[in-house]
């Protein structure tokens, strides 16, 4: 029997209030960065990953720490470097001593928690960037013949430096195609680094409570996610999406004369089914249970950013996938 429309009415209610309890928790730890914090929330009620770019000391970190912290789950950091291996990411067989001799026995890695910071990812070599890819998309990992499991929910929030900086590594696409949505980190202005300065330098420190605690938070994080993927999306919304990837795409129906000369690869699938996500967990923060265009054009950037790869012309003309996604919005027809 289905749920009566009241009964829908009030799981949204909900999930807005949960949604801005932990929102407000974070806050207390981080200053500014509300654009991407929100972001960041709703990839993960969607079931995303996100990838977030910034010059080194802006809060990055923190931001994920004080995530983990507000929904009560565990955590993990990796901190990528060069000689990290794919073993100190999965885990490694270890030979113990048991009752029945000794016998190889395998010691779980960092990946297995709800929430995983892989951080600065960039750093590390392409292989190593390579063994979080099983992961985030199977929800598993093998590892000397075996499978393992991850915990559920599974969040993996990966920082990196701009690909300018000495010592990186840019990550292959189809990695970077994992991600649901890529965020930019920017400097904090001058009010919010004054702010940052009253919180970091004096005794006083704020903390973050746990907003999701025990079996039922876990429960009710479950349940928010669920309720993510039963708002409606009309047929000329989704219609407008199937037209924003193939306008995209340089070879696509409707693609622009600007992605026919500047674009090698454009968005797979996976950039669709990232906007339809983020565009529906907008229209539950605004109460609703059917997306809007708008819903839909809040999320078009982070979704489709890192998902454009340029060519060698559009470094020569320094034109930027962020310019290119903005001029395929404006030449797409709205409904």
């Amino acid at each position: 029997m289905s749920e009566p429309p009241g009964a829908d009415l009030q799981r949204i209610a909900a999930f807005r209030e949960r949604f801005d309890a932990v929102e407000q928790q974070v806050h207390r730890m981080i200053v500014g960065h509300r654009a991407v914090l929100r972001k960041v929330l709703a990839a993960f009620f969607a079931g995303g990953h996100v990838l977030l770019e910034g010059v080194p000391g802006l809060g990055k970190t923190l931001i994920v720490r004080s995530v983990s912290a507000a929904l009560g789950l565990s955590f993990k950091r990796i901190q990528f470097t060069p000689d990290l291996m794919p073993s100190d990411i999965i885990g490694a067989q270890i030979l113990t001593e048991t009752e029945a001799g000794r016998q190889f026995q395998f010691r779980a890695g960092p990946i297995f928690a709800h929430i995983v910071l892989a951080d600065e990812i960039n750093r590390a070599s392409p292989k190593t960037q390579s063994a979080v890819l099983e992961a985030m998309e199977e929800r598993q990992v093998t590892a000397f013949g075996e499978t393992y499991p991850l915990l559920e929910p599974f969040f993996v929030l990966a920082t990196q430096n701009p690909i300018e900086l000495e010592g990186t590594y840019p990550l292959p696409e189809a990695q970077l195609d994992r991600f649901l949505f890529k965020l930019l980190v920017e400097q904090p202005n001058a009010d919010e680094l004054n702010q940052i300065l009253d919180r970091t330098t004096t005794e006083h420190r704020p903390g973050v409570e746990t907003v999701f605690a025990g079996d039922a938070g876990r429960e009710a994080i479950v349940d928010m996610s669920r309720l993510v993927r039963q708002v409606v999306i009309a047929p000329p919304m989704q219609q407008f999406i199937v037209g924003l990837i193939g306008a995209a795409t340089p070879n696509g129906t409707g693609s622009i004369a600007a992605v026919r000369n500047y674009v090698r690869f454009g968005p797979s699938p996976r950039a669709a089914q990232a906007v339809v996500l983020g565009a529906k967990v907008n229209a539950l923060l605004d109460g609703r249970a059917h997306v809007s265009l708008e819903d839909i054009t809040d999320v078009v950037l982070p979704a489709l950013r890192h998902r454009l790869i340029l060519n060698f012309q559009a470094e020569a003309d320094n034109v930027t996938a962020d310019s290119l996604v903005v001029e395929v919005m404006r030449s797409l027809r709205k409904p």
